[in-house]
C-alpha cells in the first residue's frame, strides 16, 4: 500500500489501516522517544495522542498532500507532544526549545507539506542510496526502525553486538566520506 492510498484508508476511517499503522510504527516510535530521556509512560501517551491527531488531520483533509511520509508526520507529531509532556512536567529533554512556552501544533505540522529537501538531507539520500545492502540494512533498523544494537544482532543473525557496533561505525563513517565527496 502506498502512501496515498493508505491517507485515503484514514480518511475513510477505515479500522484495519489504521490497526496496522498503530502497529508497524509502535516499536519504532518507542525505539526513537527512548532519547529524550522521558518515561515509558509518557512515550506512550504521546504515541497514541500522535495517531489520533494523525488520524483527525487525515478526516480533516490536512495531510492530502503531504510530502514526507506518513511515519515521518506521525513521528513529528509525536516528538512535539513529547516536549509537551516534559513542558508540563517542567522536564528539560534534548532540543527543547526553551523560548516557546506553547506550541502550536497546527503550525508545526503545517511545516511538514511545504518543506523541501536541504541540500545536506539531499546529500544525505544520495549517499545512503549509494551504501551497500548491509550498511543500509543497518543504518535503516538503528536509525529509522528505532532498533537496539541487541535487536539488530538479533534479526541480522549477528555473532554479538560488538559486531553489529563495528559495522554501524564502518556504515557511518562510509556515508560521511560518501557526503564530503560531493
Amino acid at each position: 500500500m502506498n502512501e496515498q492510498q493508505l491517507i485515503l484508508l484514514l480518511k475513510n476511517s477505515d479500522k484495519e489501516a489504521l490497526k496496522n499503522l498503530y502497529l508497524e510504527n509502535r516499536n519504532s516510535f518507542i525505539g526513537f522517544a527512548r532519547k529524550f530521556n522521558v518515561s515509558e509512560n509518557d512515550i506512550l501517551d504521546a504515541y497514541q495522542d500522535a495517531i489520533i491527531a494523525l488520524t483527525e488531520k487525515a478526516h480533516r483533509g490536512e495531510i492530502d498532500n503531504l510530502k514526507c511520509s506518513v511515519k515521518t508526520y506521525l513521528f513529528g507529531i509525536g516528538k512535539y507532544m513529547l516536549f509537551e509532556k516534559a513542558r508540563k512536567n517542567k522536564k528539560r529533554i534534548v532540543d527543547f526549545p526553551r523560548e516557546k512556552e506553547a506550541y502550536n501544533f497546527q503550525e508545526i505540522t503545517s511545516n511538514f507539506f511545504d518543506e523541501e529537501p536541504n541540500k545536506f538531507e539531499l546529500l544525505l539520500q544520495k549517499g545512503f542510496a549509494s551504501l551497500g545492502k548491509k550498511c543500509k540494512e543497518v543504518l535503516r533498523l538503528f536509525y529509522y526502525r528505532g532498533f537496539t544494537i541487541d535487536e539488530i544482532s538479533e534479526k541480522l543473525n549477528y555473532k554479538d553486538k560488538n559486531v553489529v557496533k563495528s559495522q554501524k561505525s564502518r556504515c557511518i563513517k562510509q556515508l560521511k566520506e560518501k557526503i564530503k565527496k560531493d
